[in-house]
């Protein structure tokens, strides 16, 4: 009796642990999607880095209660997944095609017109985006796009909650000067 026990223990214990993948897999993968593609500019590039992630999830099931936040733990996987894939690589496309990144961005209650300006709004905010170094670029797309806090950009970073402070700090302002710049070329 005692094995049988031990069994469906494990068996309900397992069924568990995949449902609470298949929960972080629903409720992140476009989080996940939208940073590796933030970095890749590649919509397949992105997915299967989205895919990899949640292979090492799956690998690593057994640890998840021990993740305090499932989000920026997932960020960073992917973070580090993506990094990698640029580094062997070693080069990046002159033009980046933004208008994947925001057909990604949400768009619901609106009118016809209204979700046609917001494309537009969003597809000029972006452009303006490509246009800053890489480390401004970064912490703008996590802090602006994902959400995360100064501390959590210096978990996915690997950097000080200070430099993420001042490279943000100036790709506003760089940000400022570009929408300015644009705005008045209108």
């Amino acid at each position: 009796m005692e094995i049988a026990d031990k069994a469906k223990h494990e068996e309900a214990r397992q069924r568990a642990i995949e449902a609470a993948v298949a929960a972080l897999v629903s409720q992140y993968s476009g989080t996940l999607y939208r940073v590796a593609y933030s970095v890749l500019r590649n919509a397949a590039d992105a997915e299967d880095a989205v895919q990899e992630a949640f292979l090492r999830v799956l690998r690593h099931r057994e640890t998840l209660d021990e993740v305090r936040d499932q989000r920026v733990w997932l960020i960073r996987i992917v973070w580090n997944i993506v990094l990698d894939r640029k580094r062997r690589a070693k080069t990046r496309p002159e033009t980046d095609d933004v208008a994947e990144l925001a057909r990604v961005l949400p768009a619901a209650g609106l009118s016809a017109e209204e979700r046609a300006a917001a494309a537009q709004q969003h597809a000029s905010v972006l452009a303006c985006v490509e246009q800053l170094p890489a480390k401004e670029r970064q912490v703008l797309m996590l802090s602006a796009f994902e959400e995360l806090t100064s501390v959590e950009i210096a978990s996915v970073l690997g950097i000080t909650e200070s430099s993420v402070r001042s490279r943000l700090f100036r790709a506003r302002n760089l940000m400022a000067g570009l929408l300015d710049h644009q705005r008045s070329l209108r």
